[in-house]
């Protein structure tokens, strides 16, 4: 019997650009492959839904995203007359493909609470390595560009600079999802004012108001959507709950969870005992895993666990306090001795109720990987000199708010 061979010249509908087309059986192959597959199961923007109930798109959403406006990217270079060989065409698409399958769920809790020191980033490349092997060394071109090891340094700026594909996609995504209209941002007017100059990307002089655009819709998706103080909140109690798993699973407490969470919870996980093995188990670890668990400890007998596990569930978030200065001590401890009285703490204990940090916004970074602005004339500036905006200037410094976090009871 002759075995049907597989179409992998797909297409896609996606809601932002509408068809996306897979290029080439490699790229399909790694769609495919279960380490991808895995970003159908995280959520791009964490705990956000809980602030806005249709921030429900995942990294894989995203990720696919982030190809198509690199298809264009390089069409448009193309178009220009940079040469770019099919070879390193193939290799930034699996680059910006892969750019995030490093994310676990709740990423930015998770880093925080049960894998410390490991960055998504860092993990991303460990599955690009596997899957380089996996593949038979098809990867390794897209790996040195990734790494920013390549030769020709604007490929890298197209998968990780202040003006690449990943923010290009992830602002206009989350701001179509969430319904924050300031976010929205005029990706297909940037990429067709790209150009290469000194082996540098530059956006052309025409383009200068929509890079403008899309450093105060940056600015405006930080501080309405991902640095919303009820987000926060949500994305603070999460990594209480972490903790405090993972506190009680290394005293020898035996929490109901998958097998893949569980290791997570009992091993002290570090990029230097991140094994070849540790991989595949984070390969198996998602957003369902978190919260089937979540779930099940409400009921454990543990008080910390089982009230930080139901307030996540349904939703009790705590009162969380923005300012621009920090709350004083004895402004912290005064509510810390209230909570401690009325839900009978130990002073270590209250902290999983009552906690302060500090967050910061800074929609440009005028100190590294600039955004450069190409002249007719051939001269280039920096988008906070070329731009005659006030706010664009102010922007490239970092705005500090101060987060205070207590029970609303």
């Amino acid at each position: 019997m002759i075995e049907k061979q597989t179409n992998k010249l797909k297409i896609l509908n996606d809601p932002i650009y509408g068809f996306i087309t897979i290029p080439n059986a490699l790229i399909y192959d790694l769609i495919e492959h279960p380490y991808f597959q895995r970003l159908r199961r995280v959520s791009q923007m964490g705990l956000s839904y809980l602030v806005y109930p249709g921030a429900h798109h995942t990294r894989f959403h995203h990720a696919i995203g982030s190809m198509y406006l690199m298809q264009n990217a390089i069409r448009i270079l193309r178009f220009k007359g940079v040469e770019i060989s099919l070879d390193e065409e193939n290799a930034v698409y699996i680059a910006i493909l892969l750019h995030d399958i490093g994310h676990g769920p709740f990423s930015h809790a998770l880093e925080k609470s049960i894998v410390t020191g490991v960055t998504h980033e860092s993990i991303s490349l460990k599955f690009m390595v596997a899957l380089n092997e996996e593949f038979k060394g098809k990867l390794a071109l897209a790996i040195t560009i990734f790494k920013d090891e390549y030769h020709r340094k604007f490929l890298h700026q197209l998968i990780a600079s202040q003006l690449d594909m990943d923010r290009l996609d992830y602002l206009k995504r989350d701001s179509f999802y969430t319904g924050v209209a300031e976010g929205n941002i005029n990706s297909e007017r940037i990429l067709t004012m790209l150009n290469v100059k000194d082996d540098t990307l530059m956006v052309e002089e025409k383009g200068i108001y929509s890079v403008e655009k899309f450093i105060v819709a940056r600015r405006l998706m930080y501080w309405q959507a991902y640095l919303h103080k009820a987000g926060l909140g949500a994305e603070k109690l999460m990594e209480k709950v972490l903790v405090r798993a993972n506190e009680l699973t290394l005293k020898g407490v035996e929490l109901p969870a998958s097998k893949a969470f569980k290791y997570f919870l009992k091993n002290q996980i570090n990029e230097d005992n991140f094994t070849n093995e540790t991989l595949k188990t984070f390969s198996r670890l998602d957003d369902y895993d978190v919260f089937s668990s979540i779930k099940e400890w409400i009921s454990n007998d543990d008080f910390i666990l089982s009230t930080l596990s139901e307030n996540l569930i349904n939703r009790k978030l705590p009162k969380v306090k923005l300012q621009s200065q920090p709350l004083s001590l004895t402004q912290i401890n005064k509510v810390k001795n209230k909570v401690k009285t009325s839900l009978n703490l130990s002073d270590n204990e209250v902290d999983y109720f009552v906690y302060s940090g500090e967050i910061f916004n800074q929609a440009y970074d005028s100190t590294k990987n600039n955004i450069q602005i190409l002249y007719k004339n051939g001269k280039i500036k920096d988008i906070t000199e070329a731009s005659d905006h006030l706010n664009i200037q102010a922007l490239s410094k970092p705005v500090y708010k101060y987060y205070f976090c207590y029970p609303k009871k």
